[in-house]
């Protein structure tokens, strides 16, 4: 069957994904592994006989193979990103409720059915299940769209000129990683993300551009305007209004701020000093600008998140580029 279904995937084009395959092939031999030996053994009949307890064995069988199914997958995860695994295991739990339930569901009902149908219950119940994949990819899609959406608005700073190119999503990609460092994970990622991506939209509304865009260094009133505006401009464009609390709340002190917005606002000052933007421009670089917050530590950037972030530097593929 994974072979069957890695068909498609090599028709348009994409290839297999062992990783998943391997994870779904050991997944029902846990399942098998669990419930061949007590039934070819005829002990399920003993203990629970044909009734309402044999589908409710099945029911618990299935949330367990869920279970493990998805400490599968968050290995997998852990393995590829070192991301704590716990944030990882309760992403792969939430996204089970809804795909995962329905196919826990129908392969209850298919358990049941080919002892009466035989093995033509299979392509019977399939079906169903390959409509609601379906409906979910199209829903996957909407939200890929909305997200790029978001992404095309936050380059409007760097078009106009007021943000050097690919500030915005890089510094997303660290409000990213430190956040699933810290253990945030679903509408609290997705939150982080949107803000990362859009805090300095506020800058859209001056009249004269910030020198190189780097806000970190202004002065707190004039962070505060930018934040303001900023979260006024996210408002109006219909995205979910924590992401405008982000935003706004970007030049409070960390103690009056929300983890995300601690997030932000540190990943913001290190893209803009490790690239030598702003007044000490000539002294850049990652090591010297996690320096310049660990000494901001006192008012400015949370420690935990600082701490976090020279994890996330330290591990590659996320630090800022050299500046020119």
């Amino acid at each position: 069957a994974a072979l069957v279904g890695a068909v498609p995937h090599v028709a348009l084009g994409h290839g297999p994904t062992p990783d998943d395959m391997a994870r779904r092939v050991l997944t029902v031999a846990f399942a098998a592994a669990c419930f061949q030996p007590l039934y070819n053994a005829g002990k399920l009949k003993h203990w629970v006989g044909h009734g309402p307890w044999f589908a409710l064995v099945i029911v618990a069988l299935l949330v367990l193979t869920a279970l493990c199914d998805a400490v599968l997958a968050a290995a997998m995860a852990r393995a590829r990103t070192r991301w704590p695994f716990g944030p990882l295991l309760r992403d792969e739990l939430r996204a089970m409720l809804g795909i995962g339930s329905a196919v826990c569901a129908t392969g209850a009902v298919m358990a049941l059915g080919v002892a009466v149908a035989g093995l033509w219950a299979l392509p019977v119940f399939s079906l169903p299940l390959l409509l609601t994949q379906l409906s979910y990819r199209r829903y996957a899609a909407v939200r890929a769209t909305y997200r790029q959406t978001i992404a095309s608005l936050a380059r409007a700073t760097e078009i106009a000129g007021y943000t050097p190119q690919g500030h915005a999503h890089r510094v997303a990609g660290l409000s990213r990683a430190v956040g699933r460092d810290l253990g945030l994970c679903g509408q609290d990622l997705t939150v982080l993300e949107y803000a990362a991506l859009m805090h300095d939209i506020g800058q859209l509304s001056l009249v004269d551009p910030v020198p190189e865009g780097a806000t970190a260094a202004l002065p707190e009133e004039q962070q505060r305007r930018i934040a303001l505006l900023g979260g006024a401009v996210v408002r109006q464009t219909g995205v979910d209004s924590a992401v405008a609390v982000v935003v706004e709340r970007q030049a409070d002190p960390y103690c009056h701020q929300p983890l995300t917005a601690r997030i932000v606002r540190t990943a913001n000052a290190y893209d803009e000093m490790a690239r030598g933007e702003g007044p000490t421009g000539a002294l850049g670089g990652p090591l010297h600008a996690l320096e310049r917050l660990r000494l901001g530590t006192g008012r400015d950037y949370q420690p935990e998140v600082v701490e976090s972030l020279a994890r996330v530097v330290s591990r590659g593929g996320l630090s800022s580029p050299p500046a020119g």
